[in-house]
Parts: structure tokens; sequence; C-alpha cells
């Protein structure tokens, strides 16, 4: 039985233990588990006669549009290959059940014959699935895969498997264009001639030049995989990209200040705002630029704005798991890949 003294004696250290607690609680910056370094491998440049997969890993596209990407593939010289489930429909938008879905992704992973996969579109799903593949499936067959917004998910899985991926337009927007900038740029990538990318001047930049991975994607969509097997910002030395679609400013605001309490920031060199197309004003800032600047000036990283990549008209390819370098003057910035590959120059906005 405890004594009076006993039980005083106990008291002292058990409430520095209940403060202790206390405070931690109260810690409003929450680093993630301890960096880790991605190292991703570059997939085989294609040539005439590759196989392409076609797939639809989230919302339903339908056969009709597929086939006219098909067709452009075609155009290209590749030989498109369709998923077997590409076409059905589940729940009004999803391209068929999870199952199906992950099932024709694992299909084309193993498929040694298919050497790039690119997503007929985005929308919602690819969070479904994250952990139902492991990574070991996903570096078995290293290949190019393409797509972004929703598909930003499968981007951090590849980065985590050592895998470098394409953020770029998809077979929805190749059915209707297939010969605009975005869609030829992303074709000479495939081939191995890789942008370098001269941007414009940004009232909202942050002078500076940084080298790092390239992660990130859509931030409504790799926000909520924080801490599992899809998210590359648990990276160190990185380069974060950035895009958003159809999302109010408060938004946006809410999902970077989750990555901040995260410490995604600590572990980055450098930050790329692309497009925030149609993301409604609810302040007084003149763009969602403005509103974020301020965060990202308190790490003295560079911060390049403007970059055509997202769900703009304009969506250029970026390599993403790649050592990027990214040089930000008072004159315009340059974003370029530090690959293997033909160098390609390209001006952004001409």
């Amino acid at each position: 039985m405890m004594t009076n003294s006993m039980l005083k004696k106990c008291t002292l250290p058990l409430l520095l233990v209940a403060v202790f607690c206390v405070l931690v609680s109260f810690h409003t910056h929450e680093p993630d588990k301890k960096p880790i370094v991605l190292k991703c491998v570059r997939p085989q440049y294609l040539k005439a006669g590759d196989r392409v997969a076609l797939i639809s890993p989230s919302y339903f596209k339908s056969m009709k549009e597929v086939e006219k990407a098909a067709e452009v593939l075609r155009g290209w010289g590749l030989e498109p290959v369709i998923g077997p489930n590409v076409g059905k429909v589940h729940a009004g938008r999803y391209a068929g059940t999870v199952e199906e879905r992950v099932s024709d992704l694992r299909w084309a992973l193993a498929d040694t014959t298919i050497k790039a996969i690119i997503c007929n579109r985005g929308g919602y799903g690819t969070i479904h699935y994250l952990d139902q593949i492991p990574l070991s499936e996903w570096r078995a067959n290293p290949k190019w895969l393409v797509g972004f917004s929703d598909v930003t998910t499968l981007h951090g899985l590849l980065a985590r498997a050592g895998v470098m991926s394409i953020h770029g337009t998809m077979s929805m927007f190749l059915a209707t264009k297939g010969s605009d900038t975005s869609s030829t740029l992303m074709r000479d990538l495939l081939m191995g001639s890789v942008p370098r990318y001269e941007v414009p001047a940004h009232p909202q930049n942050i002078e500076g030049r940084a080298s790092g991975i390239l992660v990130g994607g859509n931030i409504c969509t790799f926000v909520p995989n924080l801490g599992t097997q899809a998210d590359a910002t648990m990276g160190r030395d990185l380069i974060l990209f950035i895009e958003e679609v159809e999302e109010g400013m408060h938004n946006i605001d809410r999902q970077f200040n989750i990555l901040l309490r995260k410490g995604v920031l600590d572990r980055c060199k450098g930050v790329v705002l692309g497009t925030f197309t149609d993301c409604e004003r609810e302040f007084s800032y003149e763009s969602v630029e403005e509103m974020l600047r301020p965060y990202i000036e308190k790490y003295k990283i560079p911060l390049l704005c403007g970059f055509p990549g997202g769900h703009g008209k304009v969506n250029l390819p970026l390599v993403m798991g790649a050592p990027v370098t990214i040089d930000v003057r008072p004159d315009g910035a340059t974003l370029q890949f530090d690959i293997e590959g033909r160098q390609q120059e390209m001006r952004v906005g001409e």
C-alpha cells in the first residue's frame, strides 16, 4: 500500500510528464518520419513500333475517345494497346471497380512488351488502391507512365518505387488535340528529347538557384497521401511542384499549411507553382501565388511561378522523380532536367 509520502514523491514526476505531453500535443510543426533518399531510374525512351498501354485508373472515359487517342499514337509510329477493362463504368463515374482498375494497372506494369503507360483521364479514385500494389511491382519493369491530376498518386508511388514518370497530357486530350504543344512535347520526351524550359519572369518569383528531385502535382491529391507509400514528399532535397483546379483559395491554403506542419517545406530546395485553373478568389489576394509566397519566403528557397503545367490550356510535360535544376532570375527562370537525352530548349509562352 502506498503511503501519503510515497504519493507525494510520485506526483511531481507524473505532473512533469503530463505537462510535457500537453506541450507536445500543441506543437504545430510535426515532421514526418526520417527523410528518405529518392533515387529514381529513367525508363528507356521509346522507339518506333513500341507498345503503349492506354488505361483508365480513375474516372471513366468512353471507348470512342480512347480509340481516337490510339489513332494519334499510331500516327506517332507507336502501337497502342487498350487495357482489358477500359470502357467499363462503376457507380456512374469510375472506370470500373477498384479491382478492375487495379487489374489493368498490374497488367500494364507486368507486361514486358509494353514500354509506356498513358492514362486516359484523371478525376478521382487512385486513393482507393494506393496500398494494393506493392512497390516491388512498380519497379520490376521500369516504364514511362504519363498523366496528371488524380494520376499524381501514381507519380508518388513510382517515385517511392524508384522510377521516373511524366506529369503530362492524357488520352482525353490526345483525342481532341494531339498536335498541340503539350502533346508534341510529351511525344518528344517519350522519344528521348528532354525539354529545357525558359519561363518568363513572374512578380511573385523568389530569386535563387536550386537542384533537387521533382515531386508533387495536384495538391489536393498528394496531400491526403502523406505518410503512405505514395508519399514522395518524404524524400529529402526536393523541388516541389504544385498545381490545382476548381478549388477555393481557402482549401489550397489549408493543404499548404498541412505540408508546412508535416515538415515538407523543410525538405525542399525550391518550389515550382504551376497553373491554378478556375480557383475561386475568396480573399483580397490577386492570385494563389501571392497567397503562398509569404509561406515559402520564410524558407529562403527559390520560387518559380507561372509554369504552365496542370489543368490549363497548356500542360507542358515534367519528369517526376528526376533530378531538376531551377534558376530564378530577375529576367525570367530556367527549369532543366539533369537526365540523359537530347536537350530541347523550349521558351514558354512563344
